[in-house]
């Protein structure tokens, strides 16, 4: 049986990844208390060898233990959501057939660089997330996890007057980095970069409504 197309499948699946310490685990538990009232959501979380973000999901309580499946990639984090999918498929395809209709699958990837990308086998669209305390030049030093993921995600701005960092010139370079595509083409619209500090906003609203938007658009073939 060959897999679904976006298209032609129900679950909308999305990638979260960045470095270590930016914030991801935190994100996914944001997300699923705020959305999971109205979307059923299933995650997918990777560790090369231990299930410590998916505990740490578990012990917050923010889905059933069913709905959290942990993979332990035993190689780099990135590998295991770009060049050697099979284990993540699998988990996300199951999470499907046991919960369809599934409305949203998130997929955490381990922490890694700021070359952290997702095959297009495996998610639908990709979120970036760094934070304030990388320091205020990391949006200028790009890398195909801040130039080209659908979502840069720029966390921690309430640590900006202790690292200290300035977020209008992330806010700038960050919009310089996401303006143009491969070769250096402009897009005729830069990617969207949101600021967030899930300590000030604990249910990540603006990435939130974000997803909402792209579930949305996601659903509208099918009701077409």
């Amino acid at each position: 049986m060959h897999p679904k197309t976006p298209d032609s499948r129900g679950t909308l699946r999305i990638g979260i990844g960045g470095p270590v310490g930016s914030g991801k685990t935190s994100l996914v538990a944001a997300l699923c208390r705020t959305l999971r009232a109205e979307l059923s959501i299933a995650v997918v979380t990777n560790d090369g060898h231990t299930e410590d973000d998916a505990k740490l999901l578990l012990a917050h309580g923010v889905l059933g233990p069913e709905r959290i499946t942990a993979v332990q990639t035993g190689c780099s984090p990135h590998t295991a959501i770009r060049e050697d999918i099979a284990a993540n498929l699998e988990a996300v395809e199951a999470l499907e057939a046991a919960f369809d209709p599934l409305d949203l699958v998130l997929i955490e990837s381990g922490g890694d660089s700021l070359g952290t990308t997702f095959s297009t086998g495996l998610i639908d669209r990709q979120i970036f997330v760094i934070d304030v305390a990388g320091g205020e030049r990391l949006p200028r030093k790009g890398g195909p996890g801040i130039t080209s993921a659908d979502l840069l995600v720029v966390n921690k701005t309430d640590l900006a007057p202790h690292v200290p960092a300035d977020l209008e010139v992330m806010r700038r370079d960050a919009a310089a980095r996401r303006a143009t595509g491969p070769g250096g083409v402009a897009r005729e619209m830069p990617l969207p970069t949101l600021f967030t500090s899930l300590s000030e906003h604990p249910g990540a609203p603006a990435v939130a409504d974000w997803i909402r938007k792209l579930i949305a658009e996601h659903r509208a073939p099918a009701a077409a």
